[in-house]
């Protein structure tokens, strides 16, 4: 844990400030923010810097709007300059983090996401089912309103677990008080970098607990949506009860009443937003009924020659990588006649 104790002076440091500045840039190259930042990169990077070494760093207000993605959701917005410090912070420590994870949790990790948490939970329904060969379970379980109920005082106290440097920690606190909520001293916003971080160091308790404790072989987690799969319902059932109290006594959490559900694999279980059945894989009506929104406000700003057939293009590759892996051969092809119709029009 030696290495661990000196942090703060490798966070400081101009090498990891601009590697902070590059990963707060991609993909925003062209916003006016970056560019007004990057103008002036030297005596911005420069400012940072010395706002960390004498602790008076503090963030901006954060931005705060609200998106109906299908549900309604609140999403806080860090200004830029904050987003570098957030890398910064994130440069240094995730790789201590990320080592102590389990292999079996997917979000904002290296290597992991969401497709490498579906091919698990085709394995895991296979290894199961013995082949579909008999029954199998699924605790299908969400946390209630997770990320505006993650206690401050109860993080801290994991990080500090793995960072004895107090100096890091004072930076993680001034991100983490930058938020408001109903109730001091909980809560992390929608949107920054370093919530996605801390949401996974702060389950990575419950993901211990899970496997060391209640010794599930087969569980998955993404963010706050989990699944353990197994062939007797009522050894389920004591899981649901057991991990909820262990939520609620160590984490001050709870699993979401109406979503967490103990369903046979033979109904389809929804995750990720796909509905999963043994043979196969249906993508939810409501993601559908979003993506043809949006692909019709791509083709139209196309077709009025607002956006470049790059960009039309673009905007699609991501959401048919992501649909493949579901049975949607006949929506796709839907998808790509409209376009070839609309490029040939526009044309």
């Amino acid at each position: 844990m030696k290495e661990n104790k000196d942090l703060f002076e490798n966070l400081c440091s101009m090498n990891n400030l601009t590697l902070a500045f590059k990963k707060a840039r991609k993909r925003k190259t062209s916003k006016y923010y970056v560019i007004e930042f990057e103008e002036k990169l030297a005596e911005n990077l420069s400012d940072l810097r010395i706002e960390l070494l004498f602790h008076s760093y503090n963030p901006k207000p954060l931005k705060t709007f609200i998106i109906k993605d299908p549900k309604t959701r609140k999403i806080s917005k860090s200004q830029f300059r904050d987003r570098v410090i957030h890398h910064t912070l994130c440069n240094i420590i995730e790789p201590i983090f990320d080592k102590t994870f389990i292999y079996d949790s997917y979000a904002n990790r290296k290597r992991k996401g969401s497709l490498k948490a579906l091919e698990r939970f085709d394995y895991f329904k296979r290894k199961v089912s013995k082949n579909n060969t008999q029954s199998c379970y699924i605790l299908k379980a969400d946390i209630k309103h997770y990320f505006e109920t993650v206690d401050h005082e109860i993080l801290i106290r994991i990080i500090c677990k793995k960072i004895k440097d107090q100096k890091v920690i004072w930076l993680i606190n001034q991100i983490l008080n930058n938020y408001e909520t109903k109730a001091e001293g909980k809560g992390m916003p929608l949107g920054n970098l370093t919530s996605q971080f801390f949401a996974n160091i702060y389950l990575n308790e419950l993901d211990y607990f899970v496997k060391h404790n209640l010794k599930a072989k087969y569980y998955i987690r993404y963010v706050d949506d989990f699944v353990v799969f197994h062939r007797e319902k009522q050894i389920l059932e004591e899981y649901k009860n057991k991990i909820n109290n262990y939520l609620k006594n160590e984490l001050k959490l709870e699993l979401h009443p109406n979503k967490t559900k103990i369903i046979p694999l033979r109904e389809g279980v929804q995750f990720l937003g796909y509905r999963i059945f043994y043979y196969h894989k249906l993508l939810r009506k409501i993601n559908k009924r979003k993506f043809m929104k949006n692909f019709n406000e791509k083709l139209s700003l196309y077709t009025t020659k607002q956006i470049s057939y790059e960009e039309l293009i673009s905007s699609l590759q991501g959401w048919f990588g992501y649909s493949r892996w579901a049975n949607t051969y006949k929506f796709r092809k839907k998808v790509i006649i409209k376009l070839n119709n609309s490029v040939d029009w526009a044309k």
